[in-house]
């Protein structure tokens, strides 16, 4: 999961590239990038690390440039946490192009090999993110029937390139000395969407992975971008797109929902917020259906993302809501850490429950979601301890029984807690008194309210249905395969270092 930034602007744009991956920090934590044009030369600095402590004031002076892309990075399946594979990434020909990618390709393999038998294209590290990126410039090279590249040509390139690539991506690249591109995989999977700007200087143009990032930099938000669809904006700044792929359909990632995006963002129509408030309400229904009502005494949030969902479900069963987690901001998020007694040790520091509002209560936790199961079972345990008589579980989300593959750096299908277990043996591991799953009908029925036009939404994790029809079950084996490979690899270079 990663956030993206373009910005095709009227003045320099390195601070405001900066100030949009601030607001986009909560969807990439492990690294961060810029890249700018100035006169055909393209400037590029980026490094491991959140986006105040990789950028210094010499570093973005090295950033000259009206336009410019960047991102913020989680490492994904195929990918390490290496420098190399921080992004912005660069090829030289046949055009120069800087490139930022959300999401992950399922046959990057197959086009890695591809790119180099037939194509003739090197590439240099394990991200499927360069394969991207090569497989673009070599379909804008096999577009391209002149000196100069043409509108219609990136087109092409694009409808080409959908052809050839399975998964999840949402891009923006640079083309030197031609403008700026954005584009969506034909479900749109992963999120971008298009602002707007009247600057003193000219009309500028971002796009972003959330409108947060746009309305956060003075920009009017204009639409999502469709999936499938490729914009173009060219050096004097002219706007224009083209559906690139045959049979689009929008099937956006039900987790951006739940969890990933900021509130504040609008979504393929959607508010963040809004549909967390409903998913609130939905879940209420399922808990009075399911929990003896009468012997709770207070719902309580797990911070932040659940809060408007436990604020709404309280409402409607007119139960009392109170705050009894206190969250430190400055540690990781806990499901992508590795090993588990790291990821204890993470809850810890990252929650601290306050007896004042546990000790003799029965409590109600609502969380947005339990992947691994081990958040939540230190939650409870944390609970008790701190006086709770009895705890209750809610999660916003249904059970995740299998891995996403679709940029979401989701466990091994056997490390997830509800994989093989039922609604109880799920609550007896993380040691609730009751635990309720929202519904996956009533989750959906949650966002189509707000937006009747989505028809579909990809639910992988939760239903198995992997809508760019590619994924069987010996791709979940020989993913699974490489995960463990690389967590064995990762324990063994963990005990070298402790060896000495």
């Amino acid at each position: 999961m990663c956030g993206v930034i373009g910005v095709a602007g009227a003045s320099p744009v390195n601070q405001l590239i900066y100030d949009a991956l601030l607001l986009l920090q909560h969807r990439g934590q492990d690294a961060a990038g810029i890249a700018t044009e100035s006169n055909r030369n393209f400037n590029i600095f980026k490094s491991q690390g959140l986006v105040r402590d990789v950028f210094r004031t010499r570093n973005m002076r090295s950033l000259p440039g009206n336009a410019g892309i960047g991102q913020v990075r989680y490492p994904t399946a195929g990918s390490s946490e290496s420098e190399l594979e921080a992004q912005p990434f660069y090829v030289n020909a046949p055009f120069g192009i800087t490139f930022a990618h959300n999401g992950n390709l399922t046959n990057w393999k197959q086009l890695r090999q591809s790119l180099f038998t037939v194509d003739r294209r090197h590439i240099n590290t394990n991200s499927d993110s360069e394969v991207l990126l090569n497989v673009l410039a070599h379909q804008l090279q096999t577009a391209n029937q002149s000196n100069r590249l043409t509108s219609a040509e990136i087109f092409n390139a694009i409808a080409a390139l959908h052809k050839r690539v399975k998964g999840a991506y949402a891009v923006v690249a640079q083309i030197a000395g031609y403008g700026m591109i954005a584009f969506r995989d034909p479900f749109g999977i992963r999120p971008l969407c298009i602002g707007k700007h009247e600057s003193k200087h000219g009309t500028e143009w971002m796009f972003a992975s959330e409108s947060v990032a746009l309305e956060g930099s003075g920009f009017d938000f204009v639409r999502d971008v469709e999936p499938g669809e490729c914009v173009f904006v060219d050096k004097e700044g002219q706007l224009t797109a083209q559906q690139c792929a045959d049979n689009p359909i929008l099937t956006p990632c039900i987790f951006e929902y739940i969890y990933f995006a900021r509130p504040d963002s609008t979504i393929d129509g959607i508010n963040v917020y809004n549909a967390r408030l409903r998913m609130g309400e939905y879940l209420a229904d399922k808990v009075a259906r399911e929990l003896p009502l009468g012997n709770i005494d207070v719902v309580m949030p797990i911070p932040d993302s659940s809060r408007p969902a436990a604020m709404q479900l309280a409402a409607r069963l007119d139960l009392e809501y109170r705050e009894g987690f206190i969250k430190n901001r400055y540690v990781g998020r806990t499901f992508i850490m590795p090993g588990q007694e790291v990821r204890k040790k993470s809850v810890r520091q990252k929650l601290n429950a306050m007896s004042v509002e546990f000790k003799d209560k029965n409590v109600l936790l609502v969380d947005d979601s339990i992947v691994r199961g081990t958040t939540s079972r230190e939650i409870v345990n944390m609970a008790r301890q701190a006086g709770a008589k009895k705890v209750y579980f809610a999660s916003a989300a249904p059970a995740v029984r299998y891995p996403n593959v679709y940029g979401i750096d989701m466990p091994l299908q056997e490390d997830l807690i509800a994989y093989g277990k039922t609604t109880d043996e799920v609550r007896a591991e993380i040691g609730a008194d009751g635990l309720v799953y929202q519904s996956l009908d009533d989750l959906k029925k949650a966002l189509q309210e707000i937006n009747p036009a989505i028809q579909q939404f990809d639910c992988s994790c939760f239903d198995g249905n992997y809508v760019t029809g590619d994924i069987d079950q010996v791709y979940l084996q020989e993913l699974a395969q490489s995960r463990r490979a690389q967590k064995a690899q990762a324990g063994k270079q963990t005990n070298m270092g402790y060896s000495g």
